[in-house]
């Protein structure tokens, strides 16, 4: 079973690979955009975390430093920043998380598949 991740993709300058992504509650994520101030952020994201890729959304994942937080939010206070990622920040829903039986154990072994040709 496959478990829907959505979050929310920041992406400071068109021009750029850079994209800095948090991950929502996508229900309470549409409510605090709507501007339901009722809402506090910390129900909306799932962490304070707010990830950066040089490759666009599909790349590898690393942790902000605060010096990127600094550069790039003018803050190195995370909800500072997640709220700046949030509110010009669009929403994505993707695959992300496999859950029961996967296909594959152990990808360095090579497929499952069984070699019938005979070796010399």
């Amino acid at each position: 079973m496959t478990r829907t991740v959505h979050k929310v993709v920041y992406k400071p300058d068109s021009q750029s690979t850079d994209e800095y992504i948090a991950i929502i509650n996508p229900t309470e994520y549409k409510k605090w955009k709507e501007g339901d101030t009722t809402i506090p952020i910390s129900d909306v994201v799932d962490s304070f975390q707010i990830f950066h890729t040089g490759q666009g959304s599909q790349g590898i994942l690393g942790k902000v430093s605060n010096q990127q937080l600094d550069n790039v939010f003018g803050t190195h206070n995370d909800v500072e920043a997640m709220t700046i990622v949030l509110q010009n920040g669009r929403e994505q829903a993707g695959e992300g998380i496999t859950g029961g039986n996967s296909a594959a154990t152990n990808l360095s072994r090579g497929s499952a598949a069984i070699d019938t040709r005979g070796r010399a």
